[in-house]
């Protein structure tokens, strides 16, 4: 495979639910890892696979998903690059992982939410939901995207009120670009920064567990 990944693989031969997990600037493939367990206890399979782009850190090496500048948005080649990189990943990890097709979240955090909505927003009926943690839609990707059947790609959009990186206004714009859309959308907002806190974490757990493990099925 052509990304370094880690993986959670819940007990029992699958097929499993499937969380695509995307890390932020400067994290790794172990970021979001120990989530796992924690997400609707441990019933998903998560996929953590890591940016290609080095980032530099006093002596360490993070990794991100496409270059950023400061005020600008990402630049379309490097950003449809990363966008290819996971959508080939993904198709070779269904052939290797015991992945639920019917059951398979876009989850990212920061910079990885960026590329979890371009993922799912692209292909709604290939996701089963979408997760967009302390992040933001940029509003020229939002504007190449067809509106979204409301029977598909439920969404959920948490963030800080006192994120200092990415501010909570941007969160707001998303929103708003979302429900033009037609995403069945649920925001949350937490006094928290840009992190993932106790509650957010619950919440997400509950909502994964409502809209793909267990969704309400309406006749």
């Amino acid at each position: 495979m052509t990304l370094i990944h880690t993986l959670y693989e819940p007990e029992g031969r699958g097929p499993h639910p499937t969380i695509l997990a995307l890390h932020g600037w400067g994290a790794s493939a172990l970021d979001l890892l120990g989530l796992a367990p924690l997400l609707a206890g441990g019933q998903f399979l998560v996929l953590c696979p890591q940016g290609p782009v080095e980032v530099p850190l006093g002596g360490a090496t993070g990794y991100g998903w496409f270059p950023i500048t400061m005020g600008a948005p990402p630049d379309p080649n490097a950003f449809g690059e990363a966008i290819e990189s996971l959508r080939d990943f993904l198709a070779t990890a269904q052939q290797r992982y015991p992945i639920d097709a019917r059951k398979l979240v876009a989850l990212g955090f920061s910079q990885g939410g960026v590329l979890a909505y371009a993922l799912a927003l692209r292909e709604p009926a290939r996701f089963a939901a979408l997760a967009a943690l302390s992040s933001w839609l940029p509003a020229a990707l939002a504007q190449q995207f067809a509106p979204v059947s409301p029977d598909q790609l439920p969404t959920l959009v948490q963030h800080g009120s006192a994120d200092q990186m990415i501010d909570v206004g941007r969160a707001r714009e998303s929103v708003e670009a979302l429900r033009r859309l037609g995403v069945s959308l649920t925001y949350r907002e937490y006094d928290m920064g840009h992190e993932i806190n106790p509650r957010s974490l619950r919440d997400l757990s509950a909502w994964l567990h409502d809209k793909v493990i267990s969704p309400i099925m309406l006749a």
